[in-house]
């Protein structure tokens, strides 16, 4: 299977804005969990004991860690980096995929394999946190990247589909 760019202009933009993000994670992987802190701005602006009447009152264990409405701070900021794992490795899906859609592979090859090397840089973020003083790397974390991977495959398998369906 030989791949050729059959849109050179598409291509090296796409390419341009993965490439970025990329850097763009690797460079937030690289700070310490104390330069990525959202605990103390929360503080500033909203008593504990009023956020903890707004958050649900559930508590679960993730990486053998407890995640607790008692700790209402800890607690958002855990969703908020969820949240943002998901979105950041959705986000390089979606730019890997586009890369990829300018090029002389299928459609549906294009949507794998933008799906594969994002599950692989996520795996490779973990590794690198590994790495990084104050943080540690998380296979659990590599599933919630996964999700906003999955996410974006399902779209563009969506709108393959779609498209297909229609013409």
């Amino acid at each position: 299977m030989t791949m050729t760019i059959t849109h050179q202009r598409k291509f090296m933009i796409w390419m341009l804005l993965t490439i970025v993000w990329m850097g763009f994670i690797f460079y937030k992987s690289s700070q310490s969990y104390s330069e990525q802190d959202l605990r103390p701005a929360f503080a500033s602006y909203i008593e504990a004991e009023t956020l903890q009447k707004y958050i649900p009152h559930i508590s679960f264990t993730y990486d053998n860690q407890r995640v607790s409405w008692e700790e209402p701070y800890d607690f958002v900021e855990f969703f908020i980096r969820k949240a943002a794992h998901v979105v950041s490795f959705g986000l390089l899906c979606f730019l890997s995929i586009k890369t990829l859609l300018a090029t002389s592979l299928r459609r549906g090859t294009a949507i794998l394999f933008g799906g594969f090397f994002s599950f692989l840089y996520a795996c490779s973020d973990e590794w690198h946190q590994s790495f990084v003083i104050g943080r540690t790397g998380h296979i659990e974390d590599v599933w919630v990247d996964s999700i906003g991977i999955v996410l974006i495959v399902l779209f563009f398998a969506w709108r393959t589909f779609a498209q297909q369906k229609s013409s």
